[in-house]
This record gives structure tokens, sequence and C-alpha cells, in this order.
């Protein structure tokens, strides 16, 4: 078994790129060194754990258990090394290039990231905010392993060591074109039941709206669906549809595609919104300074 004075610093290193990247070219490109002395080091860090720790396979360098169970501890560690070593106020946005990943579902792609995009050109020109679409345990494992930054919306299962705050809470509206026929505001239960629907059938975390609308009697299988919201404003703005959907959905799909909004006659509850980061990234520079941004955006009541 390694002990401390059997591994050095920059093999933890490479162990935490392998991990990441789960291929020696791209992390020979990443540590600024050749494919031997990559295959070099791998061959050091086996002899001191006594472990193949990474295993070619089509998929690339697939971890073995025991890297797996190192994962963890060795990216904590680095984490912590790495801040102790680095002022926190060193991160520089307006001359960064760091590349963030942030994970949002499609309706909150739609609310956050032209905000994000318009004040990062503003303040960190070179810097890039990637969304990603993951949930559960895959996002629980993705920040553990810092390949995701942050996470935003109204997740659940974020596992331990995850740290949060409230962005915003907000009710649901429903979208409908300005020339429907029947549809308007203040509209009661039973008028609402007979419309026609579009559903948003795989809503989650966002699924309790489609709970309510059976609760009220709704027969969801009778009416229309779609997988995501992002199709939503443009098939309610051609048809005479209704969708309920979140709030801030609304209020800002219903201006460019000529919609109107009401509330529904259904009891929802309020949906809350959070911000989420992994514990030991709580002092990094540039996720203090990203989380900041999104909290001067967005948060409701700072």
């Amino acid at each position: 078994m390694a002990g401390l004075r059997d591994v050095d610093l920059n093999l933890l290193l490479l162990f935490q790129h392998l991990l990441e990247d789960r291929n020696i070219s791209s992390v020979a490109r990443r540590l600024d060194l050749s494919q031997p002395a990559v295959s070099n080091a791998l061959r050091r860090l086996r002899q001191a754990f006594g472990d193949e720790l990474f295993v070619r396979t089509a998929q690339g360098m697939q971890p073995t258990p025991r890297a797996q169970r190192l994962a963890a501890p060795v990216s904590e560690a680095l984490a912590l090394l790495a801040g102790a070593l680095q002022d926190q106020d060193a991160f520089a946005p307006a001359a960064s290039t760091r590349r963030f990943r942030v994970a949002m579902t499609d309706v909150g792609e739609i609310h956050f990231m032209p905000r994000l995009i318009e004040v990062c050109a503003q303040v960190a020109p070179q810097a890039r905010i990637d969304s990603v679409r993951m949930q559960g345990a895959e996002l629980a494992r993705e920040m553990e392993a810092g390949r995701v930054d942050l996470a935003i919306g109204a997740f659940d299962d974020m596992g331990a060591g995850v740290m949060q705050r409230m962005l915003f809470r907000q009710g649901y509206a429903t979208l409908f074109r300005q020339a429907h026929p029947t549809a308007h505001a203040g509209m009661g239960l039973k008028a609402f039941r007979a419309e026609r629907h579009l559903i948003v059938s795989r809503a989650a975390p966002y699924g309790q709206v489609n709970q309510s609308m059976e609760r009220a009697g709704l027969d969801m299988a009778e009416h229309f669906s779609v997988p995501h919201f992002s199709a939503v404003p443009y098939i309610v703005s051609t048809t005479n549809l209704l969708a309920t959907v979140p709030e801030k959905l609304a209020a800002s799909a219903a201006p460019p595609f000529g919609l109107r909004f009401l509330t529904p006659p259904l009891k929802v509850p309020a949906l809350q919104t959070n911000m989420y980061w992994q514990r030991r990234y709580d002092r990094d520079g540039g996720n203090l300074w990203l989380r900041g941004l999104i909290v001067d955006a967005f948060a409701v009541g700072r």
C-alpha cells in the first residue's frame, strides 16, 4: 500500500487528470508533457498503489475499483491544497480563459443563459459557460469530481458535501396565443379542464404541475405532449393549446412569441430554484466569482 513518501504531488495531479479525461493524449496536453512521460508517470502510480488504476478500453482509460475509491479523497486533497496556495482574490475575470460547466434544465437554460452570456461578454470576455444536462447520481459524481462547477435549479439527491443557496421561488402560469378563442385571465377550473393542453411529459424537476392537473381532473392521456419545455412557445403560438409552465418561462416567452398567460386555477406548490456547489470548491476564486455573478443577476432578496 502506498504511503505519502511513495507518491509525489505531480503523480496525484496526473491521477486527477486521468480521472477527468480518461485519455493519455489529452492529459499530456494539459500537463505539457509527452505521451511517453505520461505513460511513465502512470507506471509509477501503478507501482506505488499496487494496482492497475486505469485500464485501456474502447471508451478510454477506465478507472479500476481502487481508483474509484481514491477519486474523492485525492480530488478533495488537491482542491484544498490549491485553495491554500492560491489567493482567493487572484481570479481575474477580465483576463480569465476558464470554461465553467453549469448543470441546468432546458427551462433553466432559457432563463439563465442569455443573461450569463451577456454579463460574461462585459466583465469576462474570454471566459465561457457551458450548460450541461444531468441530474441525480450522475450530477453528484460530476460535481464531486470537479467536472461540473455549479448546478442551478430544483435538484434532489445532490449527495454529501454539497452547499446550496436559494435564488428565488416562483409559481406557474398558463401560456396561450393572443388570438385564442376561449382562453382568458380568470378562467375557472371547469373551463380550464375543457381546453386542449400541451403537457411537458419529462418535466422533472417540474413534474408537480402535471400531478396538480391530474388531481384537478384532467386526463393527461387525452392531451398532446412534448418531452421538454423548449418547444412549448413555438407550438402554443400556432395552435389553440394551453401550456402550464414555470412563471419565469412564461414571462420570457410571451413577448417574442406573441403569447399571453394566465394564473392556472390549480393548487400547485411554489417551485424553489437553488444554486448548488461542492463544499471543497467553496473558496475557489473562479467558483466564488461565478456564484456572485449569479446571485447579483438572479437572486431575489439577496
